[in-house]
């Protein structure tokens, strides 16, 4: 066990997090357009894979609970979490189509669709996005490295300054934290 390992991932990470202050105006971005489509009756869309996935649906729980108060429910979907249909989709349409056909099938115009990739190059959340695009959801990528196909096709783009997974993932859960903060304050404010 190196205690100098773990002092330098802890430095690394503060670096990121630190850098990713520069995205303050698309994070603020971000939580309006939730705000706006949960105003409207809105839904927010999630997806993303492995890690990804798993930030998607800590997000979609977040808002479907709480985060720091007591308040409504809002409406927040992870796509990956409805295995019969995943399966269904991947085994008729491809994985690469397993999230846009279900953004066909649940997306609104004036929806969010949040993608998480630490690249900005999976295939099938790039394929989601521009579903969403062509149905009229407001789009926002959480992306790392140089953002990738997402980045371009995001309406708001989150982009980690670093292309080491760890990193990224670390910094979209604090970001994504941060923008459940301010959807509360904004629409369950005291």
């Amino acid at each position: 066990m190196s205690e100098a390992l773990v002092g330098e991932r802890l430095g690394e990470a503060a670096r990121v997090l630190e850098d990713t202050r520069s995205w303050a105006r698309a994070i603020c971005a971000a939580a309006r357009a939730v705000v706006t489509a949960y105003r409207k009756g809105g839904k927010l869309l999630l997806c993303g894979n492995g890690g990804s996935a798993a930030d998607a649906q800590h997000i979609a729980g977040e808002m479907t609970g709480r985060f720091l108060r007591d308040r409504p429910a809002w409406p927040a979907i992870a796509l990956h979490c409805n295995t019969s249909t995943l399966t269904a989709i991947a085994n008729d349409y491809g994985l690469e189509r397993v999230f846009a056909r279900q953004v066909e099938a649940l997306g609104r115009p004036g929806d969010v669709l949040w993608a998480l990739s630490t690249t900005g190059r999976s295939r099938n959340c790039i394929e989601a996005m521009q579903t969403a695009k062509e149905r009229r959801l407001t789009t926002t990528a959480f992306v790392g490295g140089d953002g990738g196909q997402m980045k371009d096709l995001a309406d708001i783009c989150i982009l980690i300054p670093s292309s080491t997974s760890p990193r990224v993932q670390e910094a979209h859960i604090t970001v994504a934290h941060i923008i459940c903060e301010l959807v509360e304050a904004e629409l369950a404010g005291d």
